[in-house]
């Protein structure tokens, strides 16, 4: 991991694509890019194990994270890939305790850190900027909750669909809509518990209905309206009746 960085505009710059850091007081927010700093890791790098103790919250700047966990076998359970930009580690600010998960960067990747001594500094000093950092951890739990019943109810094309497009909206940025998910077949089949196979089928069947196009390690979404539709199949038949 590199040495923070000795400028703030560029990190600011990219810091202001994210929905939760605009809507925060502009105090809150100058305080944050005061306290922070830019760290690199390479392709591969580890940025935090589960068991490790809380180092602080990040901000993917650019570049690529998968969080997961592996078995002592070595199957890996992969629970998202964080892409741009998006901010993570806050469930350890709240109880501090130990990392609940691994962090990797799967390319070279820029990350904007804020180091829990600090941050817990800001808090008691200000501990009205609490609710700010509860909104971000109650994002999380309700994607969370969303996927769980996912998991349950819903046929495997629909749960593909939905995480293509939660993937595409920043997982809730308003106002985002990537066209290209840089996101391996193996990968996707990880995040949702299906086969390889499985997943192949039917994003095949997506490309043959004009939602996808299917590339070496990419997804780009041709149609997000139809994919939306084979999200959700039965909306399309209630705007009819």
């Amino acid at each position: 991991m590199s040495s923070p960085s000795s400028s703030t505009h560029e990190p600011l710059a990219m810091l202001e694509r994210s929905a939760w850091f605009r809507a925060a007081p502009e105090t809150l927010r100058a305080q944050l890019v005061q306290l922070g700093r830019v760290e690199r890791l390479q392709a591969g790098e580890r940025l935090f194990m589960r068991g490790d103790p809380d180092d602080g919250i990040y901000c993917l700047l650019d570049g690529l994270v998968r969080i997961g966990a592996a078995s002592f076998a070595g199957k890996e359970a992969l629970l998202a890939v964080i892409e741009p930009v998006n901010w993570f580690g806050e469930i350890a600010l709240f109880d501090g305790l130990a990392r609940t998960h691994d962090a990797y960067a799967e390319r070279e990747s820029v990350l904007f850190h804020l180091p829990r001594t600090e941050l817990a500094g800001l808090l008691n000093r200000s501990p009205q900027y609490w609710h700010w950092f509860g909104l971000l951890l109650t994002q999380k739990l309700r994607l969370a909750f969303d996927a769980i019943e996912e998991a349950a109810l819903l046929p495997a094309a629909q749960r593909i669909a939905r995480r293509l497009l939660l993937m595409a909206g920043g997982y809730g940025e308003p106002g985002v809509l990537r066209r290209v998910l840089k996101v391996p077949q193996e990968d996707l089949a990880m995040m949702l518990a299906l086969s390889r196979q499985t997943i192949n089928q039917i994003l095949k069947q997506f490309e043959a209905q004009g939602a996808l196009q299917l590339r070496y390690a990419e997804i780009e979404i041709v149609d997000a309206g139809k994919l939306a539709a084979l999200a959700d199949p039965h909306a399309t038949q209630r705007s009819m009746v």
